[in-house]
């Protein structure tokens, strides 16, 4: 009779989790929010969730080539120039779009005063380098 009243020992667990780890995910509410910008009629749960797993594709593919362009030309740091060579691949730079028209075009005030450069009072310019 004693022994069925000692508790059974359970293996203790590692410190390390079971779980493995997750990849950096965009949300899902701004991918949301930008599809419905661009997409003016309602969009199936479905729809939504196949646009979703094609942006992940799109940003996977899109970091490894700007970390291919880094590589290739000896630095560590992602540039300003590398977006732009893959941009004129992709086809949206071109000599009549130059890349400060896209951020003219789709991007809101505060980024596009963060991104291209304005000659400002004093005979400064913003933002500095």
């Amino acid at each position: 009779p004693l022994r069925l009243l000692q508790a059974k020992t359970v293996p203790k667990r590692l410190g390390t989790s079971q779980r493995k780890p997750r990849e950096p995910q965009v949300p899902r509410s701004l991918i949301k929010e930008i599809f419905k910008h661009f997409v003016k009629i309602p969009v199936t749960r479905d729809a939504f969730k196949i646009v979703e797993k094609c942006s992940e594709k799109y940003f996977k593919q899109l970091s490894n080539d700007l970390e291919a362009y880094t590589h290739h030309a000896g630095r560590k740091t992602v540039e300003v120039a590398d977006l732009e060579v893959l941009m004129r691949r992709q086809g949206l730079v071109t000599d009549k779009v130059p890349l400060n028209v896209l951020i003219e075009r789709y991007l809101p005030l505060e980024y596009r005063k963060l991104l291209i450069p304005v000659a400002v009072s004093g005979n400064k310019v913003m933002p500095c380098k």
